[in-house]
């Protein structure tokens, strides 16, 4: 083997010299300060797939599927390939290339002998070479683009932890409002059989002289206005059922779904534990946390891009008039290159900077992402406490109008009051119980909020094959 021996002498010794030196990359501080507890707890740790703790077979079902069949999750999943894929193609550098080339080359010449005659002759040449290079990575500027992208594959990972922790609360959420509004049907259809006993009655005693017109027409009209409510809850139950179909990665319209049972009582309040363990946990922390850390690696990447260069080249090649002397000769050469940057328009200054700049952009981010996480476990406690009390102060309400209304009725009926003191009691006790409906909903919304910010995300079977893919005809 041939080399050039000033030029590899010298990127040897330039090689042995500074091959340990590169740039260090700084730690991620935390950048806010959190208190050291939140606001309210219980004794028992959520489990980790938190939807389990409402015990419902049917959520079970739906959020199992969800978390095999949502197409936004696989996208997500296929985001987290690219970043793979980047850091692989990162790694790669850190690899010496080797480059084949072949060759042969066919060429016809003619010569005229002494007797005057032409004699063609065909000569071939063939040629073998390998080429390889290698850049040295004297200051770690390879490592940290490697180090960077496997940070944005450790980012991808937990962007898919997070989109499946929102999929399985969006799940959750829906299933609860559709159960809610299938109750609200059921209490508008005993309510719709109330008023139409009442304008039975009305219209009775309008026949007997013992009610007006104007008893008749106010009647009717609140029995138009339950069967109008009835109406806009069917649109909400279709809506809801549309909305899970679509989230468990079916068509509207086909997706099979449990019996309708009674919204559930709440379990008992979870161990929110400390905020430093929301740090550790939550996924979009840690994704903000690794972003952070893959910037401050690009940052080091921009620095040492503006350092010398120290590159290795070996090339090996033969060239023969046939294929059986082909391998016989060979030539070889080595080289080595220091390339020093001088002046380039400031580009990788400018580089750094920039790098700098998204480095602050993350951390900042971080930050906001951080006092979110906390606002959101804060947010989720404080509304379900007030909605407890509200729920308490809905049911003495509910219990005060049931026995205002049965004492109303009973006096209406004995002609001590009139018609409109009924309705009005009867109206009042019927929007009461509604609205303790939906405030029982909402109480299980906050609820799914307070899992959702205490999560810390779930084992998913990812890889995932499909077999859903669109085919033509």
């Amino acid at each position: 083997m041939k080399h050039s021996s000033p030029r590899f002498g010298l990127a040897l010794l330039l090689s042995v010299t500074i091959s340990a030196c590169s740039v260090d990359v700084k730690d991620v501080p935390t950048p806010v300060a959190l208190p050291d507890r939140f606001s309210a707890s219980g004794q028992q740790k959520a489990p980790e797939q938190w939807w389990l703790a409402f015990n419902d077979p049917a959520l079970n079902k739906l959020i199992s599927e969800a978390l095999t069949d949502n197409f936004t999750l696989r996208a997500t999943y296929n985001r987290l390939e690219q970043a793979q894929a980047i850091a692989k193609k990162s790694g790669a550098e850190l690899i010496p290339q080797l480059n084949n080339s072949n060759s042969v080359l066919q060429r016809n010449s003619a010569q005229t002998t002494s007797r005057g005659d032409t004699v063609q002759s065909t000569i071939n040449t063939f040629a073998l070479g390998f080429a390889a290079s290698y850049e040295v990575d004297l200051w770690g500027r390879i490592r940290s683009n490697i180090q960077a992208s496997e940070l944005d594959v450790k980012a991808a990972e937990e962007d898919l932890s997070s989109a499946a922790i929102s999929l399985s609360a969006e799940i959750a959420s829906a299933w609860y409002k559709l159960l809610e509004q299938e109750q609200q049907l059921k209490l508008l259809d005993q309510q719709i059989t109330i008023n139409q006993n009442n304008v039975s009655m009305v219209n009775t005693r309008f026949r007997l002289a013992q009610a007006t017109a104007a008893d008749v027409f106010q009647q009717t009209q609140f029995l138009q206005s339950a069967i109008g409510n009835r109406l806009t809850v069917i649109a909400n139950i279709n809506v809801f059922k549309n909305q899970l179909a679509v989230l468990v990665g079916k068509a509207p319209g086909t997706i099979t779904l449990a019996e309708s049972t009674p919204l559930p009582n709440l379990p008992s309040l979870p161990d929110t534990g400390l905020s430093a363990d929301l740090i550790n946990k939550r996924p979009d922390l840690r994704r903000a946390y690794f972003r952070v850390q893959a910037s401050d690696q690009r940052i080091a990447s921009a620095i040492a891009d503006r350092l010398p260069k120290l590159s290795l080249s070996a090339s090996i090649d033969t060239n023969a008039p046939d294929l059986q002397s082909l391998f016989n000769n060979w030539l070889a050469t080595i080289a080595g290159n220091l390339v020093t940057p001088i002046i380039d328009g400031g580009r990788r200054v400018a580089e750094v900077e920039r790098n700098q700049a998204v480095s602050a952009e993350a951390l900042n981010n971080y930050a906001t992402t951080l006092l979110n996480a906390s606002k959101e476990v804060e947010n989720a406690l404080v509304q379900e406490h007030q909605q407890n009390q509200l729920l308490s102060n809905l049911d003495e309400q509910v219990r005060l109008a049931q026995l205002a209304t049965a004492q109303i009725q009973s006096r209406y009926v004995n002609g001590a009051i009139d018609f409109l003191r009924l309705l009005t009691a009867q109206l009042s006790q019927q929007n009461l119980e509604r609205n303790r409906l939906s405030a029982q909903q909402q109480l299980i919304d906050y609820r799914i909020n307070l899992y959702r910010a205490l999560s810390g995300g779930f084992p998913l079977n990812y890889p995932v094959t499909t077999d859903k893919t669109p085919t033509n005809g």
